[in-house]
């Protein structure tokens, strides 16, 4: 997998696309995860779906179907300039070790690479933070650095009601 993963991202490197994942379904579904800053188009997976479909019959890939798709408003976030993107959003990040007996925080992401309150080694150990509310009325922060994250996913606020008149 690791060298299908490997191959799709070469083959997409040159395209103004951002690739995500790609992984394995049932019945030889491979599923293709992309992004664009400005998201993504109907057009941008029809052309990276007949872009990766050639590459796939040169390589022998086997495969049944093939499926390219945006990453959706939980969007995961896989590198660590994923994090730096989107700082000041609202995500939802699960650390590999708790911090005063809690692993997973949702808040606003913050970059901390320039905060002056915390002191210079953590500053380059710990560049993240996630400000959270604890309490009613009480903010926090947590502070990690890229290596302290399992998985982190965008996690934004939806409302489907509307505004109430």
């Amino acid at each position: 997998m690791a060298d299908l993963f490997t191959l799709t991202q070469q083959s997409l490197a040159s395209m103004d696309i951002e690739f995500i994942d790609i992984e394995r379904g049932a019945l030889g579904l491979l599923r293709v995860t992309i992004d664009r800053p400005e998201g993504v188009r109907i057009e941008d997976c029809e052309q990276v779906s007949k872009h990766l479909s050639r590459v796939f019959e040169v390589e022998n890939i086997d495969y049944r179907r093939l499926e390219v798709g945006s990453p959706g408003v939980d969007r995961p976030l896989k590198t660590e300039s994923d994090y730096k993107r989107f700082v000041g959003e609202r995500v939802e990040v699960k650390l590999r070790e708790a911090v005063e007996n809690q692993k997973v925080f949702s808040g606003v992401l913050i970059d901390l690479s320039g905060s002056a309150s915390t002191a210079g080694a953590e500053v380059q150990s710990k560049p993240f933070g996630i400000e959270f509310e604890a309490k009613k009325g009480e903010v926090r922060q947590v502070a990690f650095a890229f290596s302290d994250v399992e998985r982190g996913k965008l996690d934004p606020v939806l409302d489907f009601k509307g505004k109430k008149r």
